[in-house]
């Protein structure tokens, strides 16, 4: 069915990448909404007519669910919104508020749901069985999976992990839906009066799912470090060019997906034309925007190449530095040469989380240098690692 809607409704001819993860993605919505409140009244009604709190736990998860998918859809279409004057960077981030809005309404939904569930726990009545149950339920886990399976193709396709992560909710759904249809089962066929069990089980895992959320959703508006992959292509793109040396100080600022800034230092050499520099650096800009969609700003590093004494200081220097410890790592090495000592400056860089403090950090650097030679004096910036 939603590779019949895909074809019917998302035209990929002349669409940004863009623009059809945003098509796919309402499309999903819409379907997920329609799909989830069928589900939702199919299972309150068998709830109410068998007398189950675990099934109408279940009925009220699939509610929730075209809740979340709602205001993902609600949060694609703000999120589409231009850059304005109060939001130079657009509105991108509405995709995670829109997600935060649904965590809380899960968790808040959870609660409810166990709240009735100890009073049935508390107040055990058996639960009325009829077939149609059976059969709503059955087609309940049919259908949930029909959803994680088209969510995780569209998902893989386009390498959106919103959908994916729907798809393996609603993988989590239908396990859910399939532990209410054994305790009605058991009810039925056995004297154990589990309904208000299962239903503390379903609420604790919507009440799990809801924590996940919200996780998943705070940590990239708290702010969180590029993936691997992306930091290897930044640095694979940028290296390409000639008369890029290296690269550090590297920063990705994330406006919602597919919508990011790059800052970066680009070491290049101090003998060459910083005109002819400058306009590579302008290329490499325009390169990232091109091939990553970033938006990127690039700072020049100018560091002398033909000082064999320096280049030969700096490896040993990067040598000593990686005896402390093999984590830390220098860039913006330079010599400055006076009447009674040389000043040896560079920037150390160290994870987060470090096992030493930063004066720790410089001032066993600086004894390691002092130690390479007498009249060296290590100048050391300890800085930290955004990627």
């Amino acid at each position: 069915m939603i590779s019949l809607l895909a074809k019917l409704f998302v035209k990929p001819e002349g669409k940004s990448e863009a623009a059809l993860r945003k098509a796919h993605g309402v499309l999903c919505g819409t379907v997920g909404i329609v799909l989830n409140v069928l589900l939702f009244l199919g299972k309150f009604v068998a709830g109410t007519l068998s007398g189950s709190i675990a099934i109408t736990a279940d009925a009220f998860n699939n509610l929730s669910d075209a809740g979340s998918s709602f205001l993902t859809t609600l949060g694609l279409h703000l999120a589409e919104q231009k850059p304005d004057s109060n939001h130079p960077f657009g509105h991108g981030r509405m995709e995670y508020i829109s997600g935060l809005a649904v965590a809380i309404m899960i968790l808040l939904m959870g609660m409810e749901l166990a709240r009735s569930s100890f009073h049935k726990i508390r107040n055990p009545e058996p639960v009325d069985f009829s077939w149609l149950v059976v059969v709503i339920l059955l087609v309940s886990v049919g259908v949930k999976l029909y959803m994680s399976f088209y969510n995780w193709q569209i998902g893989k396709k386009l390498n959106a992990p919103a959908m994916l992560a729907t798809a393996a909710d609603s993988l989590s759904d239908s396990v859910s839906t399939l532990a209410v249809l054994v305790a009605t089962l058991v009810g039925h066929y056995t004297d154990l009066l589990i309904d208000g069990w299962v239903g503390i089980l379903v609420a604790l895992f919507i009440f799990w799912s809801g924590i996940q959320a919200a996780k998943d959703t705070l940590n990239p508006l708290l702010g969180t470090p590029p993936s691997p992959e992306f930091v290897e292509k930044i640095r694979s793109l940028v290296m390409a060019h000639p008369s890029v040396l290296g690269i550090h100080d590297l920063i990705v600022h994330d406006y919602g997906p597919g919508r990011c800034m790059i800052s970066l230092h680009a070491e290049v050499s101090a003998s060459e034309d910083i005109l002819a520099i400058h306009d590579e650096i302008d290329n490499v800009e325009k390169e990232l925007q091109q091939t990553l969609g970033c938006h990127a700003v690039i700072h020049m590093d100018p560091i002398v190449t033909k000082d064999a004494v320096m280049a030969e200081t700096r490896q040993r220097v990067t040598t000593l530095v990686r005896c402390i410890d093999e984590a830390i790592t220098i860039h913006d090495f330079r010599m400055v040469t006076g009447p009674t000592h040389t000043n040896v400056i560079f920037d150390a860089v160290v994870p987060f989380g470090f096992r030493l403090s930063d004066e720790e950090v410089a001032d066993k650097i600086q004894k390691a240098v002092g130690a390479l030679d007498g009249t060296y004096y290590a100048v050391v910036n300890v800085e930290r690692s955004y990627t």
